[in-house]
C-alpha cells in the first residue's frame, strides 16, 4: 500500500492532496493495486484485459480519466491521449454543423460527458495544487487549442481567420475547445501571482506557430486578462527581441522575414492589435510606461517585483527603445496610439535621457534606428503636424528666438533632431517622386493608371496647409527652409489642388516683400510639373472672397500682396528679372480676368480693405474684352469709392490724424477712375455721369460746400428746427412743386409760408470747412478733367494732337464734355428738352419763371456746378447743350439786378459771383465773342442797374446768335473746336450799352476800356 501511495507523488515531490480531495468531492471506490495495474495495461494496449475486446473511444477515454484520478504520475501520457479525444469531439462537432445535424450520416457525439469529466478533474487539481498542475495544464491546453484551430481551419463551416468574432463564436460553442479555454484561463489566473511568464510564453509560442488561426484564443484570453497579458506580452517580446539581437530587426521593416529571425515579435504585434479594439488605452499606457522606465535610472526592485522583471536588466532597458520602434514599425495602430502623447513626453530632460541611452549604441545600430524613426514618421497616419512642429522647434538653432515656452534644447539633441529632420525630408522626397511603386510603364498600362502609394504623413499634413504656411513665413533661420521644402513636397504629392491652396495661403498671409518672395519661390519650383498655378490660386482667392472665409485683415493683406506682385512688374522689367516678371504678368492677367469679382470690394465696410482693393484695381491691367454689365458695376463701385475716400480724408484731417493713407486712397481712386474712363466709350460715359450725379447727390453735397435741397432746389430745413405742422396734407403742401407742376405754362406757384404760421424759416446751415471743400472740389475737377482728357471717346476727327510742351494740359475731349453737360442738365432741370438750344426774347422768360427759380436754387445749393460748367466750357462746343440751364440762371440774375435797390453790385455777393462766373463760362465756351466775354470784369465796379444792362446785352447777343454746335469748326492745329465770330452779325450794336456804361464810369473803368474794343 505504501508502494501504491508512492506512485501518487507529483513532480515536485508533494503528496497527492488532489487525489484525496477528488475522492472526497466525487466519491468513488478506491482502486486496488491489481485494478490499477489492469487499468494501466488496458490504457496502454487499448484492449479490455478482463473481456479481451478492443476498447471504444469512449471506454478508452474513461480509462484515461480513471488513471488521471488514481495515478497522477501518468498524467503526461493521459493528457497526450486526451488530445485525440478532444480532436475526435471537435471533428464530430464540425461534421454535424456541416451536415446540419443530419441523422442519416450516422455520426454522433457521445464524448461530451467525457470532456466535462476531464475538465472537472483538471479544474480540481489546479485549484488544490496550482504550482504543480497549472504550468503543465496551461501548456497542454494552449498547444492543443493551437493544433485544433490550425487543423480544422479549412473546414467548410469554419469562418475565415480575419472574421475574429465569428471564429470566436464557433469555437466557444464547441464543448472541447470551450473546456480547454476555461482550463487555460484558470491556470493563468493561478500563475499570475508567482509565474506569469511561463503561461504567457506558451501563449506567444503557440501564437507564432499557429497564427492566424490561433488569434481567436489570444483575443479571448487578452479580453479576460488585459492588464496582465499586455504587460507580460511586451516583457516577453522584449526578452525575445534582446536575445535575437536588435540588428536583425531591420529586415522586418521591409516585410521580408517576419517569423524566422524574431518569432515572437510578430505574435506580440498580433496580440496587441487584437486587444487594441477594446483596450487601446491600457496598451497606450503600458507602451509609454515601458518607454519612460527604459530611460529612467535603474532602481532596486520593489518587494512586489519579480526576479524576471525586465526593468532590473540593463541590457533589456537599453533594448526597450529599439524594441518599441520595431513594434511601431510593424503596427501603425500601435504607433498611432502613442505618437500624440509621446511628443508631449519628449521634454528637454527626457530628450537628454534619450540621448544618453542612444549614445551607448553602435553607430550602425543607431543609423538603423534613425532610418526606422524616419520610416515611422512618414507612415504616421495622425499627429504629423505635432511631430513636425516638435522636430522643427527642437532642431532650430539656439540663436533663433522660438515663439512659445519651449526652452532651448541641448546642442547634441538639436543636432540629432536636425539630422532626423533632414533625413525625413530626403525620405519624403524619394517617396513623393517614386510613388508609382516601381510599376513598369507600357502602352497598355500607362504610369498614370497605376495606383500611387499613399504617404500617411503627407496625407495628414494636407489638412494643415494654413498652419504650415504660417510657420514658413516666420522666416527663422533654417526653419523656414525646411518647412518651405516640405511645402513643395506636399504640393507635388497633393497635386494641383494642394499646390493651389498653398500658394493661396502664402499670398494671403505674407506681410512683406520678403515673405511674399516665398510664394514666388514655391511657384518657381512647382511650375516645372504643374501649369496654371497662379490663375488657379487667384481663382481660389476669389472663391474665398465670395464665401467670406477671410477676415478683413486677411482680405486686405491678400489684395495688397496681389497689388505688390503686379506693381513689381515694371521694376523687374527694368532689372531684367525674366522669371519674376513672367510671374507678375501672370498675376496681372489672372486678376484682370476676375476684375468684376474684386470690384465690390471697393465699397467694403472696412476702409483698409477698400483702400487695398482700389490699389489693386488701379495697377492691374484691364481685360481686353468685358461685358457691359461688369463694366458698369465696376464704374459705379469706383465712383462710390471715390466719394467715400474724399469723406474719409476729411474725417482724418478733422481728427488731426495722419492722413497719408487716406490721401493715398484718394489718389489711387483718381487713377482708377482715369483708367476706367480711358478703357472704352461706355466706361467713360458711365464714369462721368456717375461723378456728376454723385457730386450733386444729397449725401455728397456737403463735401463740395453744398446743401441738401428738395425738388424745388430750396434747402431742406432740419427736422430739429422745423416745427411739427401736425397734418400730412399741410406737410405735402409745404413741399413746393410736389403736387402741382405748372412748369411751361403762364401759371407759377410760390410758397412763402403757411397761413397762421408765418413765413418759411430760413435756417442757417452749418458751413463746412472751406479748406476741405476747396480740396475736394479740386480733386473732383482733377478726376473729371483727367477722364475728359482720355481717349475713350476720341474719334479720328478730334484726336488730341501731341503737345510739344509737356507741362501743357491735354485738351478736353468734346464728346466727354458733352456727356458732362447733358448730365448736368438732367440733374439740374430734368424737364428740359434736349432741343431747347435757342434763346427766346428776354420778355418771354416769364413763362419759365418756376423752372428758372429751380435752376438758380440748384446753383445756390451746389457751388460745384460752376466749376463743372467751366470744364464743360473748355470742351467746346459742349456748353451749347447747357443752353437751357444758362438761360434760366441768366433770367433769374436779370430779375434780381432789376429789382435790386442796393447801391453797388458788391452788396449782393452771391449774385455778383454767379454773374461773373456765368459770363466767364460762356466766353470760355465761345458762346460770346471776346468783347462781350470780358464784361464780367466790370461787374464789381457797377451798380445793379448797370450790371443788368450788360447782362441784357449778353442775352440779346445769344438770342440773335444761337448757341448751335454747328457753328464750331475743328481746328487741327490746336486740336480743338473753335467758332468764327466773323460769320455772325455785327457785334457793334451789342457793344453800345457797354460803351455807354464805360463812359459813365470812366473814372473807375478807364483801365478796362481796351478790353472792349472791337
Amino acid at each position: 500500500m505504501l508502494k501504491d501511495q508512492a506512485m501518487s507523488v507529483v513532480f515536485d515531490g508533494t503528496p497527492l492532496k488532489a487525489m484525496q480531495s477528488s475522492h472526497t468531492h466525487k466519491p468513488q471506490t478506491a482502486l486496488s493495486a491489481q485494478e490499477r495495474s489492469q487499468e494501466i495495461k488496458s490504457f496502454i494496449s487499448g484492449v479490455d484485459t478482463v473481456q479481451g475486446r478492443k476498447l471504444s473511444v469512449r471506454e478508452h477515454a474513461r480509462c484515461a480519466v480513471r488513471l488521471l484520478r488514481s495515478v497522477p504520475a501518468c498524467r503526461g501520457a493521459v493528457l497526450e491521449h486526451l488530445r485525440g479525444v478532444y480532436d475526435e469531439h471537435v471533428s464530430i462537432f464540425l461534421h454535424n454543423l456541416e451536415t446540419e445535424h443530419d441523422t442519416s450520416s450516422g455520426v454522433s457525439s457521445n464524448l461530451e460527458d467525457i470532456i466535462q469529466e476531464v475538465h472537472g478533474v483538471l479544474s480540481e487539481f489546479i485549484r488544490l495544487n496550482p504550482r504543480a498542475w497549472a504550468p503543465l495544464v496551461s501548456a497542454w491546453a494552449v498547444d492543443l487549442l493551437g493544433q485544433l484551430s490550425s487543423k480544422h481551419a479549412g473546414r467548410r463551416v469554419a469562418p475565415h481567420s480575419s472574421s475574429l468574432n465569428e471564429l470566436l463564436q464557433l469555437w466557444m460553442s464547441c464543448a472541447a475547445t470551450r473546456s480547454l479555454m476555461e482550463a487555460y484561463s484558470q491556470c493563468l489566473a493561478a500563475m499570475l501571482a508567482w509565474c506569469p511568464d511561463a503561461c504567457v510564453d506558451a501563449l506567444l509560442d503557440t501564437s507564432v506557430q499557429h497564427s492566424p488561426h490561433f488569434d481567436w484564443v489570444v483575443a479571448h484570453i487578452g479580453s479576460a486578462f488585459p492588464g496582465t497579458i499586455i504587460s507580460r506580452v511586451l516583457a516577453c517580446g522584449l526578452k525575445d527581441f534582446c536575445s535575437h539581437g536588435a540588428k536583425d530587426q531591420g529586415v522586418l521593416v521591409m516585410g521580408l522575414d517576419k517569423g524566422s529571425r524574431v518569432p515572437k515579435i510578430g505574435s506580440v504585434v498580433g496580440i496587441l492589435g487584437h486587444l487594441a479594439v477594446h483596450h487601446s488605452d491600457s496598451i497606450r499606457k503600458e507602451l509609454l510606461r515601458m518607454f519612460q522606465e527604459s530611460l529612467s535610472p535603474s532602481s532596486p526592485l520593489s518587494p512586489t517585483s519579480s526576479s524576471t522583471s525586465w526593468e532590473s536588466s540593463p541590457q533589456l532597458r537599453r533594448a526597450a527603445v529599439p524594441f518599441l520602434l520595431q513594434l511601431a514599425a510593424m503596427s501603425p495602430n500601435l504607433f498611432g496610439a502613442v505618437s500624440a502623447e509621446l511628443v508631449e513626453l519628449l521634454c528637454p530632460p527626457v530628450l537628454l535621457q534619450l540621448q544618453a541611452v542612444l549614445q551607448g549604441l553602435p553607430r550602425e545600430e543607431l543609423e538603423n534606428m534613425l532610418g526606422l524613426a524616419v520610416h515611422l514618421i512618414s507612415q504616421s497616419p495622425s499627429g504629423g503636424s505635432r511631430v513636425l512642429r516638435f522636430l522643427a522647434d527642437t532642431a532650430t538653432p539656439a540663436s533663433v528666438i522660438i515663439s512659445g515656452p519651449t526652452p532651448s534644447p541641448h546642442e547634441g539633441v538639436r543636432e540629432g533632431c536636425d539630422r532626423l529632420l533632414q533625413m525625413l525630408l530626403l525620405h519624403l522626397h524619394k517617396l513623393v517622386f517614386n510613388r508609382s511603386d516601381g510599376a513598369e510603364v507600357n502602352a497598355h498600362h500607362p504610369a498614370s493608371s497605376q495606383p500611387q502609394r499613399v504617404i500617411p504623413f503627407l496625407e495628414e499634413l494636407q489638412s494643415h496647409i494654413g498652419e504650415l504656411c504660417a510657420e514658413t513665413l516666420r522666416l527663422e533661420r533654417k526653419r523656414h527652409l525646411w518647412l518651405h521644402q516640405l511645402l513643395c513636397l506636399l504640393s507635388v504629392y497633393g497635386g494641383p489642388s494642394v499646390a493651389t491652396e498653398a500658394l493661396c495661403q502664402l499670398l494671403t498671409q505674407a506681410r512683406n516683400p520678403e515673405e511674399l518672395a516665398l510664394a514666388w519661390q514655391l511657384h518657381t519650383t512647382l511650375s516645372s510639373c504643374m501649369a496654371g498655378l497662379i490663375p488657379a490660386a487667384v481663382a481660389r482667392c476669389v472663391a474665398q472672397i465670395h464665401t467670406h472665409t477671410l477676415s478683413p485683415r486677411q482680405l486686405r493683406q491678400l489684395l495688397l500682396n496681389l497689388a505688390t506682385a503686379i506693381q513689381s512688374q515694371d521694376e523687374e522689367r527694368r532689372g531684367a528679372a525674366g522669371v519674376q516678371c513672367y510671374m507678375a504678368t501672370q498675376v496681372g492677367a489672372a486678376v484682370s480676368g476676375n476684375l468684376h469679382d474684386f470690384g465690390p470690394l471697393l465699397i467694403h465696410g472696412d476702409p483698409a480693405v477698400s483702400h487695398a482693393a482700389v490699389r489693386l484695381l488701379s495697377c492691374s491691367p484691364l481685360p481686353r474684352t468685358s461685358s457691359p454689365a461688369h463694366l458698369l458695376l465696376l464704374s459705379r463701385a469706383a465712383v462710390t469709392h471715390f466719394f467715400l475716400a474724399l469723406r474719409r480724408r476729411g474725417e482724418v484731417e478733422k481728427a488731426a490724424r495722419d492722413g497719408g493713407q487716406a490721401g493715398e486712397a484718394v489718389n489711387s481712386s483718381v487713377l482708377l477712375l482715369a483708367r476706367f474712363a480711358a478703357y472704352s466709350p461706355l466706361t467713360l460715359k458711365a464714369v462721368l455721369q456717375q461723378l456728376v450725379e454723385g457730386a450733386l447727390h444729397k449725401g455728397n453735397a456737403d463735401l463740395f460746400g453744398g446743401q441738401i435741397a428738395d425738388m424745388s432746389g430750396a434747402p431742406v430745413v432740419s427736422p430739429s428746427v422745423s416745427p411739427d405742422l401736425g397734418a400730412s396734407l399741410v406737410d405735402i403742401n409745404c413741399r413746393f412743386g410736389t403736387t402741382v407742376n405748372f412748369s411751361g405754362s403762364v401759371w407759377s406757384v410760390f410758397h412763402a409760408g403757411v397761413i397762421g404760421k408765418g413765413l418759411k424759416v430760413r435756417t442757417a446751415t452749418k458751413l463746412p470747412d472751406p479748406s476741405g471743400v476747396i480740396q475736394n472740389v479740386q480733386t473732383l475737377l482733377a478726376v473729371v478733367v483727367q477722364c475728359c482728357s482720355s481717349s475713350g471717346l476720341n474719334g479720328p476727327i478730334n484726336c488730341s494732337r501731341p503737345s510739344s510742351d509737356p507741362d501743357e494740359p491735354a485738351p478736353i475731349n468734346a464728346e466727354a464734355a458733352k456727356v458732362v453737360a447733358v448730365t448736368l442738365v438732367e440733374n439740374v432741370c430734368p424737364d428740359v428738352a434736349n432741343g431747347e438750344l435757342s434763346w427766346p426774347p428776354e420778355e418771354h422768360a416769364r413763362t419759365t419763371v418756376e423752372r428758372d427759380i429751380h435752376i438758380r436754387r440748384c446753383f445756390e445749393a451746389h457751388p460745384v456746378l460752376f466749376p463743372l460748367l467751366q470744364v464743360v466750357a473748355a470742351g467746346r462746343p459742349a456748353l451749347c447743350y447747357c443752353s437751357a440751364v444758362l438761360r434760366g440762371l441768366l433770367a433769374t440774375l436779370l430779375a434780381h439786378w432789376e429789382a435790386s435797390r442796393e447801391v453797388l453790385s458788391t452788396d449782393s455777393p452771391w449774385h455778383l459771383q454767379a454773374s461773373c462766373l456765368l459770363v466767364s463760362c460762356m466766353g470760355e465756351g465761345q458762346l460770346l465773342p471776346p468783347v462781350l466775354a470780358n464784361v464780367h470784369e466790370a461787374f464789381p465796379h457797377l451798380t445793379p442797374f448797370e450790371v443788368r444792362l450788360l447782362l441784357l446785352a449778353v442775352w440779346e447777343y445769344v438770342r440773335g446768335n444761337g448757341p448751335m454746335p454747328q457753328k464750331f469748326v475743328f481746328n487741327s492745329d490746336k486740336g480743338l473746336f473753335c467758332r468764327d465770330f466773323s460769320r455772325d452779325g455785327d457785334v457793334a450794336r451789342y457793344v453800345a450799352p457797354i460803351h455807354s456804361v464805360l463812359h459813365k464810369n470812366i473814372d473807375r473803368l478807364g483801365h478796362l476800356c481796351w478790353r472792349f474794343q472791337l
